[in-house]
């Protein structure tokens, strides 16, 4: 029996307008940071050049939006408290859709929820405020106000309190309201921004002020604003384009990702969104520099004709669909590849930073000074020096004709400099015109080598081995039609599949490179990264991940003594090739330190 079938007939009824609000709400409000984003995009929306947000107890009680755009007529303000009342669209066309909010529906919801004031006024007319609470539009008045919009929303979700017990602490949901402010910064870097908790302690959370200049002069500027110096100077610009698809912003060195996926900001026509196809690509374009557990830093900007994205998927308006979604994947992952590509041997800056505060002296024992040291007798304290010292020690060049002082390349020249010594048969120490350089040589090498294979396997392609019998895998005919749709891009890489009629595919050919392979366990997890992603980088990586075990295998060995000559070829190397300044893990494969910087360690500044 359906334990969903009522016992008597039911009865189909119509829903009041405050129900229908209260429903309505549940899908575009979800938490006050919900409120403050419809509030805010409304306000730039209206032409604003300064937005603040103010909230209290994070934002349950109070959320306050100012601006001084263009306003509301004080005829329009009933209106504007009705459902799928806008004044964004006519409704002809919910395609070509060039503002934030066209719904209609934040105002009324957050009606139904909670007390809501507009206080309004255009240009030439008097200032008007409606209220409306729990759903109830109250009588219009007159009010004080200069121009602009203020907007005031107090005990959310007052009208349904079994949602209060929903939200999370004021901390937590004043840290989301936060998140949401910087992203739509991030966004519009020609507004400014204010977002002030005026709890029982008054405090400004953030502030942006109005950028000027070019569009790319300004998003940097406000980038730095939101996500740190750290990020931009760590970061490379990105100007791609395809098929009507134009991707700028700037995206971090792989040598500067992160632990969790919380520095990845993507934006289509300055909507901030969270796409599961562009958060896809992102990971790819990285895949083959960061291990598993590292996640690039983002802040990427998608712009295109309206008609060629539908941003008409979800209520809250945080998912959007591409016409054509391999062309936006396929953007975003060639021009963050040619990106870093030109990027070149270039490593982050916060590695020269770790390293000098991991310098830093940390006393472990009493100090012992020279009356204290035992004496080595006035002949050994003559005799021993650097030429016996280097007999113990590893931080010389041996075996070379000339010394390295005298070669010919002069370190300002050379942006890795030219090698002065080797210590500990693995880190070749290099002098640059501003300070030094430390690389390792086993990391460097194995990426140098690395990078040469990846050439040579996209030059003649990966051989595929023949399986003596092709191996069968039933699927559903979903996932037949999935993966037959990329079965050209499945053999460039050596996995050469095929239709088995009804809901199977034979599995004929798989990467020689791999050597014995579970041909159904790589299906499934192609199909999963499909389902997850929307594309498959599964066969690539393995080809790839043999490749940088040979690679490894194949490098400049830990433990080895190099002569001069090596290690400046080496160097050289690193600067002609594109990705070197890291490793096949996204570890850093050397470390520059400044001449300023060694000597405020020492404190000589």
């Amino acid at each position: 029996m359906n334990s969903h079938a009522p016992n008597i007939r039911p009865v189909i009824r119509q829903l009041d307008d405050a129900a229908i609000n209260r429903i309505a709400a549940g899908e575009v409000v979800e938490r006050p940071a919900s409120a403050v984003k419809e509030l805010v995009e409304n306000a730039i929306d209206a032409g604003a050049n300064r937005i603040s947000v103010d909230v209290a107890d994070g934002g349950k009680t109070l959320i306050r939006v100012t601006d001084d755009g263009c306003g509301i007529a004080s005829d329009d303000l009933p209106l504007a408290m009705s459902r799928h009342a806008t004044s964004k669209i006519d409704g002809s066309d919910l395609l070509n859709i060039h503002t934030f909010g066209f719904r209609g529906e934040a105002l009324p919801s957050l009606g139904a929820v909670g007390r809501l004031t507009i206080k309004s006024r255009v240009p030439g007319e008097a200032a008007a405020e409606i209220s409306v609470a729990g759903g109830k539009i109250g009588a219009m008045k007159p009010a004080a106000l200069n121009g602009g919009t203020v907007i005031t929303l107090r005990d959310l979700f007052y009208a349904t309190p079994a949602r209060l017990k929903f939200l999370r602490t004021d901390r937590a949901e004043a840290q989301a309201i936060t998140d949401v402010v910087k992203r739509l910064a991030m966004a519009e870097p020609f507004i400014r921004f204010e977002l002030r908790d005026v709890s029982n302690d008054p405090r400004t959370i953030f502030k942006a002020e109005a950028q000027s200049g070019d569009v790319v002069t300004a998003l940097k500027a406000r980038l730095r604003d939101v996500l740190g110096a750290d990020f931009i100077d760590n970061a490379i610009a990105i100007d791609a384009e395809r098929e009507g698809l134009h991707l700028t912003g700037f995206a971090a060195l792989p040598t500067y990702s992160r632990g969790a996926a919380v520095a990845q900001f993507l934006y289509v026509n300055g909507r901030p969104v969270k796409d599961k196809l562009l958060t896809g690509a992102l990971r790819a374009a990285y895949f083959d520099f960061l291990s598993r557990d590292r996640h690039p830093a983002a802040a990427l900007f998608v712009d295109c004709d309206p008609q060629l994205v539908d941003v008409n998927v979800h209520p809250a308006k945080s998912e959007v669909r591409f016409r054509d979604p391999g062309v936006a994947r396929g953007l975003i992952v060639s021009g963050l590849r040619h990106a870093l590509a030109e990027a070149g041997h270039r490593a982050s800056t916060t590695v020269a930073s770790a390293t000098l505060g991991a310098m830093q002296p940390e006393p472990t024992a009493p100090r012992v000074y020279q009356m204290d040291r035992p004496s080595l007798g006035p002949r050994a304290a003559v005799s021993t020096g650097f030429a016996e010292m280097a007999q113990e020690f590893s931080a010389q060049v041996v075996e070379t004709p000339a010394p390295v002082s005298d070669c010919e390349e002069a370190p300002d020249d050379l942006p890795l400099g030219v090698a002065r010594g080797q210590v500990h048969e693995n880190y070749i120490v290099a002098q640059t015109d501003t300070g030094m350089v430390i690389v390792d040589q086993h990391a460097a090498h194995e990426r140098l080598v690395y990078e040469k294979l990846k050439r040579q396997m996209a030059e003649t392609g990966v051989a595929a081995q023949a399986l003596l019998i092709p191996e069968i895998v039933s699927l559903s005919s979903g996932d037949c039609a999935r993966l037959l749709e990329i079965a050209d891009d499945l053999a460039r890489f050596g996995l050469g599949i095929e239709a088995f009629g009804g809901d199977a595919i034979a599995v004929r050919e798989t990467p020689a490179i791999l050597g014995e392979v579970d041909a159904k366990a790589m299906i499934h997890d192609i199909l999963d990264e499909l389902a997850d992603l929307g594309a498959s980088q599964s066969v690539q990586a393995r080809v790839e991940a043999i490749l940088s075990r040979v690679a490894c295998h194949g490098s400049i060995r830990s433990g080895r003594r190099m002569h001069a000559e090596e290690m400046n070829a080496l160097l050289r190397e690193m600067e002609a090739t594109p990705h070197s300044g890291q490793c096949n893990h996204g570890r850093p494969t050397y470390v520059e330190l400044k001449l300023a910087d060694i000597e405020r360690l020492f404190g000589r500044t």
